[in-house]
C-alpha cells in the first residue's frame, strides 16, 4: 500500500510539532556553530586572485565528463595540462593519447590510476594552479577541500557537495586559503540562459517575481553501468537519498536572474514533496535478476521532487527534479516579471508590450522563427563572441563557453562567474529538501554561507 490514513488527533499534533522542532533545532545547531564564529579568513563574493599567465591543470576523474573538460581547457592558449588522474588505467591513458592530438603534452606530465587516494598523492607531487574534479558525488567535498589547502584552485562538477556541513567545510576552506571553489554549472552558459540574463539586466520583464526551474531526464539506463560509469555509484543515490538530488542545472540560470546571493536577494526557505517511489523498483525488477545488486536495494526517494524556494524579497521559484519517469528531457527554464515572462524548453517569450513586427501584446508566445529578431536585439555579447569557437564543445557549446571564462578570468585576474557561496545554495537544496519531506513538507531555513555578506557582493556583469 503506498498512502495509509492517519489519525490526526491533538496528541500526534503535539509529538509531531515536537519533533520538527527537535530537527529544526539539530539542523540550527550546525548552521549557528558557523553564522556565530567569525569567518577564518576573507569573503569570497567578490575574490580575484594575482592573473596566472600559464595556468597548469590536474584532472582527477576521467569517465563521464572529465574528457569533455581536459579536451577545452587543453585547447585553449595559456594551459598545461600537468597531471591526469582515474581510478581506471585505461581512462587515464586513452586521455593521455587523445591529448597528444590535441597538441597539449607536457614533458613533465604525470599519471596516476590504481589506488583511491592517488589523486592526494598527485596533489603533493605535481602542485598544480587548479583541479578539476568530475568524480562521485560522495568524493566532491573531500577533493575540494583538500585541493585548496594543497594550495589550488578547485573547479568541481555539480553539486559541489551533498551535505549542509560539507558546504560549510568548503566555504571555510576557500575564505581561509583564498583560493577560488567554482562548482561548474555549465547550463549558465547556454544561449537561452544567457539572452535571459541579458534580458533580466536591461529591465524587459521588469521586476522579477517569480521562476521556475527544472532536470528531467529519464536516466534509468545507467543501471546497466553495473561496476563502472555514472550508474555504478548514481544509482545508489536513488536509494540512499532523498528530495531533490541535482537541482543546479535548472537552478543556476534563475538565481543569477534575480542576483541570489549578489546584492539584490538571496534564498530564504524551502518546501519540498515527492511522488512516491515506483519507477525505479520497477525498472530493476524487469531489467536485472532477482538477486541482482539492484534488486538488492530499495529505491526510496520519490520518482519526481517539487519544491519551492521563498526568497528574502518575498520571490517564489518552483524547482522539480525527476531522473526516473518515462518523458522527454526538459531543463525547464522560466522567469516572470511585472512586464513579461521568458520561458524555456521550447524557448518562447511573452511581452506585455509586445515586440515590434512579431506580437502585439503578451497574449501570446513569441517563439519558433519569430524568436530570430529578439536573439539578434538580445544575445548575450559572451555567446556572441565565442559561439564559432565552442559551439562543437558539448551540450550545444555551453561547455566551451564555460571553459573559456574559466580561463579568461584566471589569466586577466578577474572574479570567477560563479563564486563559491553560489555553488553552496544551490547545491543545499539536496539535503534541506530531504530535511523538509523528512518533516512532511515543514519549511526549512537555508544557512547563510555568506555570513550577511550576500548584500555587499556585486550582480553578475554582462561580460563583453
Amino acid at each position: 500500500m503506498l498512502f495509509r490514513s492517519k489519525n490526526y488527533n491533538r496528541r500526534n499534533f503535539i509529538k509531531k510539532s515536537t519533533l520538527g522542532v527537535v530537527a529544526a533545532s539539530t539542523l540550527s545547531v550546525s548552521c549557528q556553530d558557523n553564522l556565530s564564529k567569525p569567518s577564518p579568513g576573507k569573503y569570497m563574493g567578490d575574490f580575484s586572485d594575482k592573473p596566472i599567465d600559464n595556468i597548469r591543470a590536474a584532472f582527477i576523474g576521467l569517465g563521464a565528463r572529465g574528457p569533455g573538460h581536459l579536451k577545452n581547457f587543453a585547447t585553449l592558449d595559456g594551459t598545461q595540462v600537468v597531471a591526469l588522474c582515474d581510478l581506471f588505467e585505461d581512462n587515464v591513458k586513452r586521455e593521455h593519447k587523445r591529448l597528444k592530438k590535441y597538441n597539449s603534452v607536457s614533458t613533465d606530465l604525470k599519471l596516476y590510476w590504481g589506488d583511491e587516494n592517488k589523486w592526494k598523492v598527485m596533489l603533493k607531487e605535481v602542485k598544480p594552479d587548479i583541479v578539476f574534479i568530475c568524480t562521485n558525488w560522495k568524493n566532491h567535498a573531500p577533493m575540494v577541500i583538500q585541493t585548496m589547502l594543497d594550495g589550488a584552485h578547485a573547479f568541481c562538477e555539480v553539486p559541489l557537495a551533498i551535505s549542509t556541513k560539507e558546504m560549510w567545510d568548503i566555504v571555510n576552506t576557500s575564505e581561509k586559503t583564498q583560493k577560488h571553489c567554482m562548482m561548474m554549472e555549465n547550463v549558465n552558459y547556454g544561449r537561452e540562459e544567457l539572452m535571459y540574463l541579458n534580458m533580466c539586466r536591461q529591465g524587459v520583464i521588469g521586476e522579477l517575481l517569480h521562476a521556475e526551474a527544472a532536470y528531467i531526464h529519464e536516466l534509468r539506463f545507467q543501471m546497466f553501468q553495473e561496476e563502472r560509469g555514472t550508474g555504478s555509484w548514481r544509482t545508489h543515490h536513488y536509494a540512499e537519498g532523498k528530495g531533490n538530488l541535482y537541482p543546479t542545472h535548472g537552478l543556476g540560470p534563475v538565481a543569477q536572474y534575480m542576483n541570489i546571493a549578489r546584492k539584490e536577494d538571496n534564498f530564504k526557505s524551502i518546501v519540498s514533496y515527492s511522488t512516491p517511489a515506483i519507477g525505479r523498483n520497477k525498472y530493476s525488477k524487469v531489467n536485472f535478476d532477482s538477486n541482482h545488486k539492484w534488486n538488492k536495494l530499495n529505491y526510496s526517494n520519490g520518482d519526481l521532487n517539487t519544491s519551492i524556494i521563498k526568497t528574502h524579497m518575498g520571490r517564489t521559484i518552483l524547482v522539480q527534479w525527476d531522473e526516473t519517469s518515462p518523458r522527454p528531457y526538459t531543463r525547464h527554464n522560466l522567469v516572470q516579471g511585472s512586464k513579461g515572462t521568458l520561458a524555456g524548453f521550447p524557448t518562447r517569450i511573452a511581452l506585455e508590450e509586445g515586440f515590434k513586427g512579431v506580437s502585439k501584446d503578451h497574449h501570446s508566445w513569441i517563439e519558433g522563427e519569430d524568436l530570430e529578431l529578439l536573439y539578434e536585439k538580445y544575445d548575450h555579447p559572451l555567446y556572441k563572441r565565442l559561439n564559432s569557437k565552442t559551439k562543437k564543445s558539448g551540450h550545444g557549446g555551453m561547455d566551451g563557453i564555460m571553459m573559456y571564462r574559466i580561463v579568461e578570468c584566471l589569466k586577466n585576474g578577474l572574479p570567477l562567474d560563479q563564486n563559491v557561496y553560489e555553488g553552496c545554495f544551490w547545491s543545499a537544496v539536496t539535503p534541506l529538501s530531504a530535511k523538509s519531506i523528512n518533516e512532511e513538507g515543514m519549511p526549512q531555513q537555508f544557512p547563510d554561507f555568506t555570513r550577511g555578506m550576500w548584500k555587499t557582493t556585486s550582480p553578475l556583469d554582462i561580460i563583453l
